[in-house]
């Protein structure tokens, strides 16, 4: 016998209209937007705010070291809610790869995700060095003399001096820290979502305060290709410390997160 009540049918939400998983070029172009906001945030900071009205008998208006470690960390903190959503929101060839390491993050993906990072973040500093070609007098010339805000060791490019040695150390330490961070706080149980974001921008902004005197604080491959690129031929020849060494610390955390939190426990 049938049921003589009418069906009661719900109404569609919007997700029924909506892609569940987003597809390729998506994910990529999300990876490349986020990228380009985060080094075109950051490097214009560096460039165009950080020194702002010294050398001048006006009193000195620029960020500093500060203003820079605050945009870096809203620049992730606005991708990660804006992007993240569509591709995780790396933005950072190290953070990919470590996401790899700790089976968060297919290796076969990889090589893509990285393409779009470096892409996002060269567009990125191409049009601040075509702002600067309508700057005044000598700003260009400046910039990319003393480096365009790239990543270095010595007395040219480390804002204070430091070697190599302490450059190396920075990066593996403090990539490897962040991507602890990230994987802790992504995790699917025990992570906070909702925060995640902002935690990692935030972690992201005490990186940069603590280590913007050293070597510029890249912990970004892309940032540094980006920037290096209009930074002179000693930024080029520095350069390999600044994609070798991000990337060793992240797969280091990646591989020790998975060994330490993400094993089985026996009942």
């Amino acid at each position: 016998m049938s049921d003589p009540r009418p069906e009661k049918r719900v109404p569609p939400t919007p997700l029924d209209h909506t892609p569940t998983v987003p597809s390729t070029a998506a994910t990529l172009t999300a990876e490349a937007f986020g990228t380009f906001l985060l080094v075109l945030g950051v490097i214009s900071t560096a460039l165009f705010a950080a020194g702002f009205g010294e050398g001048t008998d006006a009193a000195n208006k620029g960020v500093g070291f500060l203003g820079v470690s605050l945009a870096v960390g809203l620049t992730v903190v606005a991708g990660a809610y804006a992007f993240g959503p569509i591709s995780g929101g790396h933005f950072n060839p190290a953070v990919t790869l470590g996401l790899a390491a700790a089976g968060r993050f297919p290796w076969k993906g990889t090589p893509a995700y990285i393409i779009a990072q470096v892409v996002g973040g060269l567009v990125a500093t191409t049009l601040i060095y075509l702002i600067g070609l309508n700057g005044p007098d000598g700003w260009l010339t400046n910039a990319t003399d003393t480096g365009f805000a790239s990543n270095g060791w010595g007395e040219n490019l480390s804002p204070g001096g430091f070697g190599i040695g302490g450059a190396i150390i920075v990066e593996v330490l403090f990539t490897a820290l962040f991507v602890i961070v990230i994987l802790a706080v992504t995790h699917s149980t025990r992570g906070n979502p909702a925060f995640a974001g902002l935690v990692i921008g935030l972690t992201l902004t005490l990186i940069h305060l603590a280590t913007i005197p050293i070597d510029n604080t890249s912990v970004n491959p892309a940032r540094s290709i980006a920037t290096a690129i209009y930074g002179g031929p000693e930024a080029l020849a520095q350069l390999w410390v600044f994609i070798v060494f991000p990337i060793l610390g992240a797969v280091i955390a990646g591989f020790a997160y998975r060994a330490l939190f993400d094993g089985t426990r026996k009942a």
